[in-house]
């Protein structure tokens, strides 16, 4: 089997380490490598392309450790991205159309309202809850049994394209080794290597932030917006510290791009002071971003408009936003799904291939079987199971409920959720967040972003110019900084 013999060329790997032998190392890694590729791509699963590569992780650390001893911050790179996001950069396997797989995740649509309806009338739910683990199990191992192309589809990674690419932008690629984190700054036509802090006191002002945010967002009865925002501050400066350190003054004044690793996908980006003014997105890797921003848009710009049940006073934007009053869109060219009408099937043939897409819905994270996280249509939810089965994925998407952004790491440095799954699919970019948000103020600022949208430029430029439009409120100001832009569209 093929990670049977990637673990000899582990073996073989570690033996040349401790022998001072990195030319024989690096060639031990290189062929482990590409037999993890060659298993993977037999493998039509997300799930399991994701969980396939944490045998890389082993050959991924030695060849990062001796970039790091010997300074080499292009080799650094290169190996980074040799092993990060190597799911996504697999071909997609093509639309799903097993008529079996289709109806059972109809049956789980199913399964998932019954459930709800029984909660509203109090009645018991355990049976119910027993019927959606078994329909949820056979989908899981139906989609298991996808055979992946065999086929690579997607070029090696080149530094002198990403660097070609990005123009005036910067990519910061933060690369964690040991429980340090390592910077690789690409811009210029140079990749410059950094220090910054440790993985484990970044994760803990992460939780901080998210804490904060939260708490405005809600309410906070013991104290006054202004002074819960000032807090927040004070920990975005420190976890600028510990993700950044000295590098903040090293990334200019125009865009940046940001690729961290998997563990650090929840950070609210724009509360690091350096980072707060500017053009900012996110890429699970540069490969994934140089995908994104090659990706074509579709000839025809239709918009649409979704709107889940149950969203009471939120989702306010959607009636100005359909009737064009919100500076931009007016639905000319467009569809707008809600009262009703916004059910799996429905939405998904309005979606495939759209050029702009908004999606008010309440959403569902699910970290113990992330494929099954979802957004709640009328008949049920609409799993990343059901996204997979898009030909082409919206060019552009638009989530403003709260923490529809999070994903959850697998494997060695994958992320599996709504979002990592239509990148591969040749989704641009995503608009989500990464924390709780405040429904009144989110609503004003997706109007904001589609006014923004509407005058050209990209979701980062455009989430950065409505923040900005925004920024006379505490409250406001905390759910501009919750959403990020994935992608580089």
């Amino acid at each position: 089997a093929a990670s049977a013999r990637a673990d000899g060329w582990l073996a073989e790997g570690l033996h040349a380490a401790a022998a001072a032998n990195p030319r024989r190392m690096l060639g031990a890694c290189r062929h482990g490598f590409d037999l993890l590729d060659q298993h993977l791509l037999t493998l039509g699963a997300t799930e399991l392309r994701a969980r396939a590569t944490a045998q890389g992780a082993e050959f991924a650390a030695l060849a990062q450790r001796h970039a790091v001893q010997a300074g080499r911050p292009r080799m650094l790179l290169q190996w980074s991205e040799r092993w990060r996001a190597t799911a996504l950069a697999a071909p997609p396997v093509g639309p799903l159309d097993d008529q079996e797989l289709q109806a059972d995740l109809t049956a789980v649509r199913g399964i998932a309202r019954s459930i709800e309806l029984a909660r509203e009338h109090g009645q018991p739910t355990a049976g119910l809850a027993r019927e959606q683990l078994r329909l949820e199990t056979a989908v899981r191992e139906r989609v298991m049994r996808t055979r992946g192309s065999g086929h690579p589809g997607y070029s090696d990674f080149s530094i002198t394209q990403l660097l070609g690419e990005l123009g005036t932008q910067r990519l910061v690629q933060i690369i964690e080794l040991d429980g340090d984190l390592h910077l690789l700054v690409c811009a210029d036509g140079r990749v410059r290597q950094f220090a910054a802090g440790r993985l484990a006191d970044a994760a803990r002002e992460i939780d901080y932030a998210r804490f904060g945010l939260a708490r405005l967002a809600y309410g906070n009865p013991s104290g006054r917006p202004a002074d819960t925002l000032a807090v927040l501050e004070q920990t975005g400066h420190r976890l600028e510290d510990a993700l950044l350190g000295k590098t903040a003054r090293y990334l200019g004044d125009g865009p940046v791009v940001i690729v961290p690793p998997g563990r650090l996908h929840a950070v609210p980006w724009s509360l690091l002071p350096s980072l707060r003014d500017r053009v900012l997105s996110v890429a699970p890797s540069a490969r994934a971003w140089l995908r994104a921003r090659t990706a074509a848009p579709p000839d025809r710009r239709n918009v649409v408009l979704v709107r889940g049940p149950g969203l009471g006073a939120s989702a306010s934007e959607l009636p100005a936003l359909a009737a064009g009053s919100a500076g931009g869109t007016a639905l000319a060219d467009g569809t707008v799904l809600a009262d009703g009408t916004a059910t799996a099937a429905r939405v998904l043939e309005a979606i495939d291939g759209a050029w702009l897409v908004h999606i008010a819905a309440h959403g569902t994270f699910r970290s113990d079987s992330p494929l099954f996280s979802s957004l709640r249509m009328d008949d049920g939810p609409l799993t990343v199971h059901d996204f997979e089965r898009l030909r082409r994925a919206p060019y552009r998407l638009i989530l403003p409920c709260c923490d529809s952004g999070l994903l959850a790491p697998a494997g060695a440095d994958e992320l599996l959720g709504l979002t990592s799954a239509l990148i591969p699919l040749g989704t641009a970019g995503i608009v989500a967040s990464v924390a709780p948000v405040n429904d009144e103020a989110a609503a004003r600022l997706m109007i904001r972003l589609h006014h923004r949208l509407r005058d050209g430029g990209t979701l980062g430029q455009a989430l950065r110019d409505a923040r900005d439009d925004l920024a006379d409120d505490p409250i406001r100001i905390a759910t501009g900084m919750s959403f990020v832009a994935l992608g580089a569209g």
